[in-house]
């Protein structure tokens, strides 16, 4: 029998990971407090023709027995059963976000969500996490794309084909975006605004980006980067970190932010590494 544990901060889109391996024949019990979980299992053992794949969520609403929840990973370790923990994450503030979004209380408090409760709830949480085997961080994630991350692992793909790396642009002058883990400044690029027959094109167009990868500085940091990224990925994987977030900057993120992340992101496709892209402030 195959056992997937789903666990992780509460707003990270357990909920819909759950609907996810529904989808995919799994038996799914949502909020399973940590004592019933071997008696469970014992007893779906026993109805193998029926249940040979169950997926069990298991978290801080359960705090009173949660506890009890390592006592029961140690035991799967070691046992017989198929068995994975995929612990869901997002930052802070989106977690706030979702929290006001769909006007729910936090389960630890009771009350309207706030960073300190959330801090409070991944501080708990944090000897879990250290135990699981596929970190997913959903904040900047939609329903498709965290069902697709889940497929990945149910399909006993290996993390260095599953690792994705999300690439945006973006402006400054907008804000950063709060959702990225690397932040690179294109500002130190000659600027196709200031170049008439340019101005009013973006950086998705090929005048445009032939322009912004024409000069050696760009050749370089292009270069350079992909080096870095290609080499601290394994250390992320080592650490439980399944996706990588990759924001690059200019003025109004509109020019040379836009083609560097088109450049990068056709860049690590051709590798053959998952890879995402998103220009947040093309349209600004």
């Amino acid at each position: 029998m195959e056992i997937i544990l789903i666990t992780g901060m509460s707003g990270a889109g357990k909920s819909q990971a759950v609907r996810c391996l529904e989808d995919q024949g799994y038996y799914c019990i949502d909020n399973m407090p940590a004592a019933l979980v071997m008696n469970f299992i014992h007893l779906a053992a026993g109805q193998a023709e029926n249940l040979e794949k169950v997926a069990l969520v298991a978290d801080i609403r359960g705090e009173e027995v949660f506890g009890g929840l390592d006592e029961v990973i140690k035991t799967l370790r070691a046992s017989e059963f198929q068995f994975k923990i995929i612990f869901l994450e997002a930052s802070d503030r989106v977690l706030v976000q979702r929290f006001n979004e769909t006007r729910r209380v936090h389960p630890t408090t009771r009350r309207t969500a706030t960073e300190e409760a959330i801090a409070q709830e991944r501080e708990y949480l944090k000897g879990i996490r250290s135990q699981a085997d596929f970190i997913i961080d959903t904040s900047n994630m939609n329903n498709y794309k965290l069902k697709e991350e889940l497929l990945s692992i149910l399909n006993e793909k290996g993390m260095e084909e599953t690792f994705t790396i999300n690439v945006m642009s973006f402006g400054f002058k907008h804000g950063l975006p709060i959702t990225a883990d690397m932040v690179f400044d294109m500002r130190f690029i000659p600027n196709p605004y200031y170049v008439p027959s340019l101005r009013h094109a973006s950086g998705n167009n090929k005048r445009v980006r032939k322009y912004v990868m024409r000069h050696l500085v760009s050749q370089m940091f292009v270069k350079d980067l992909n080096k870095l990224i290609n080499d601290i990925i394994p250390h992320y994987m080592k650490e439980g970190k399944y996706n990588l977030n990759i924001a690059f900057g200019c003025t109004g993120g509109r020019h040379r932010s836009v083609a560097m992340a088109n450049e990068m992101a056709e860049l690590f496709t051709k590798q053959g590494r998952q890879v995402t892209l998103t220009h947040r402030d093309i349209k600004k």
